[in-house]
């Protein structure tokens, strides 16, 4: 089972998604300026490289849609489907 931990602030939101079995951090990641103008997501998955997407954020609503289709994209994604 993999576990999604956020730490939400009141303008940015760090998450990792752990493999509860290994205790393996499998992708982290950063919401930067929530509900700021020039607010940002960085994702890294393990073993791959850094994204960085500058996308308006005007809520702690929209950077977990982001974080979540960050999680599951196609390309990078480390999960296949929620």
């Amino acid at each position: 089972m993999n576990i999604l931990v956020i730490n939400c602030g009141s303008s940015s939101l760090k998450f990792q998604l752990i493999n509860s079995e290994s205790e393996q951090c499998i992708a982290k990641g950063l919401c930067e300026r929530i509900g700021i103008e020039g607010s940002r997501i960085t994702y890294t998955p393990a073993g791959g490289e850094k994204e960085q997407t500058v996308t308006p954020m005007p809520d702690h609503t929209e950077a977990i849609r982001l974080v979540l289709e960050a999680l599951t994209n196609e390309k990078t994604g480390v999960v296949k489907s929620l």
